[in-house]
């Protein structure tokens, strides 16, 4: 999925904290329900505004974002 259909961020959506294109729920609340050991499934039953394809590739870019900072090279 393309990263622009998944998270932005605007100044005048939620004072510009990152969140799900076409919605208000912001990505943080996806870490905390996945941190709180919810399933992607159960955080869009509870936001579904936000689909299962745009969560599951919200964690699919922070892997990759962090695997590039860590330098890590997938086989």
């Amino acid at each position: 999925m393309d990263p622009r259909h998944v998270v932005h961020s605007h100044p005048e959506i939620c004072g510009g904290t990152p969140v799900f294109v076409g919605t208000r729920v912001p990505l943080q609340n996806l870490v905390d329900h996945l941190a709180g050991g919810d399933s992607i499934d159960e955080f869009v039953r509870q936001f579904p505004s936000v689909t299962r394809e745009q969560a599951q590739a919200a964690v699919e870019l922070a892997m990759e974002a962090l695997e590039a900072r860590i330098g890590v090279v997938r086989a």
